[in-house]
């Protein structure tokens, strides 16, 4: 396999910090770079997408080494997320890296669920070393589209596709996820799209849907590449239209369908969401009521006195903590705090000055009554 450059001096400072919270874990990134060119790709959002070639920001010990040493690293319980913000982890020479990570955590002994994303070719020799890891809880996330505008979406569906294929035939230990994203009304939710993702559902262990990052870098991309403007708007969640989920979610009654990724993780390794989303009832109403029950049996509702003491190692100075079954609520927090919480607690935490509306489950107001 090629090795990776080292990653040049003047790297933006948001990629030369390896190690931060978002939603679904802590997230390792010492390898950035990707010439997928996914036009809605966050990175966009990290001033990296003219980097295509991966480059190595630190070495895999080092990174490990600072993962674990984070101050909201904890062992056996925190969610972990490797290469999700500026690569591919299966693109050639970056899978060294990946799967040497998770050896690395694999031996010292830690069972935390450990997410990996790709679009990109798994081969039965990637399966195979995945499955000999013995304590992490491993899901691959399998990112379809089953976009054909190749400004948009320049990768072949087909790669995701025997994705898949590969992990059910071969994997039992590694669960997989067809991550059904971006899911973009007008685009991709036509009839045919939706039996595409009903058989490529099949070779999962759950699906979640998601919308489109509609922000103002990706927009500007797609309207230098010639794209319409997908949205007449941009917002700061992900647009996923009303309409557009009622049909997926009609289309998939039956199947395990999610509208989080943390939930569909949760299912395909049977425990309790570790975001907590029980809580916000409504967005549990797809879910298998096997599931259902494994949160609704691991829903507690938290103590001020204790989400003071998370607040506080999280350095979060905030004057008011409201809590009730459906949410805490502070003030002034980032989202790298807030998820902490959450992940201590596997309960919900909102910020006040970003409330979640009833119904929306988290997504942009656009395309909602």
């Amino acid at each position: 396999m090629p090795s990776l450059r080292i990653a040049p001096a003047d790297l933006p400072a948001s990629l030369r910090n390896v190690v931060e919270y978002r939603k679904s874990g802590l997230s390792l990134n010492h390898v950035v770079g990707c010439p997928l060119d996914c036009g809605y790709c966050v990175r966009h959002l990290f001033q990296n997408f003219d980097m295509k070639q991966p480059h190595l920001v630190l070495g895999d010990s080092e990174a490990v080494d600072l993962l674990v040493a984070h101050w909201a690293f904890r062992p056996h319980s925190t969610p972990v997320q490797i290469f999700n913000r500026a690569t591919d982890p299966f693109l050639p020479a970056v899978k060294d890296h990946l799967l040497a990570t998770l050896e690395l955590l694999d031996d010292r002994g830690f069972t935390n669920p450990v997410l990996v994303i790709t679009r990109w070719k798994m081969k039965m020799a990637d399966v195979e070393r995945l499955e000999r890891l013995k304590n992490l809880r491993l899901t691959v996330l399998v990112t379809w589209s089953g976009i054909d505008d190749h400004r948009i979406e320049p990768v072949d569906c087909s790669h995701a596709e025997n994705s898949l294929r590969m992990l059910h035939d071969n994997a039992s230990r590694t669960k997989s996820i067809l991550y059904w994203r971006p899911l973009i009304a007008g685009l991709n939710d036509s009839d045919g799209h939706l039996d595409r993702a009903l058989k490529l559902s099949a070779l999962a262990d759950a699906t979640v849907f998601t919308g489109l990052f509609h922000r103002e870098e990706i927009r500007n991309h797609f309207r230098q590449a010639g794209v319409p403007d997908i949205y007449p708007q941009i917002a700061r969640r992900k647009i996923l239209p009303a309409e557009t989920e009622r049909r997926v979610v009609d289309a998939f009654a039956g199947r395990p369908l999610f509208r989080k990724t943390s939930c569909g993780v949760a299912y395909a390794h049977r425990i309790a969401d570790y975001n907590g989303h029980y809580g916000i009832r409504e967005i549990c109403d797809i879910c298998p009521r096997d599931q259902i029950a494994r949160c609704a049996a691991a829903h507690r509702m938290p103590e001020v006195r204790v989400v003071k003491e998370l607040t506080e190692l999280a350095k979060l100075d905030t004057d008011h903590i409201s809590i009730d079954h459906r949410r805490i609520e502070l003030s002034g927090s980032s989202e790298q705090q807030r998820y902490f919480i959450q992940h201590s607690l596997n309960y919900q935490v909102h910020d006040r000055a970003h409330p979640h509306l009833y119904g929306r489950h988290g997504r942009a107001e656009f395309g909602w009554d």
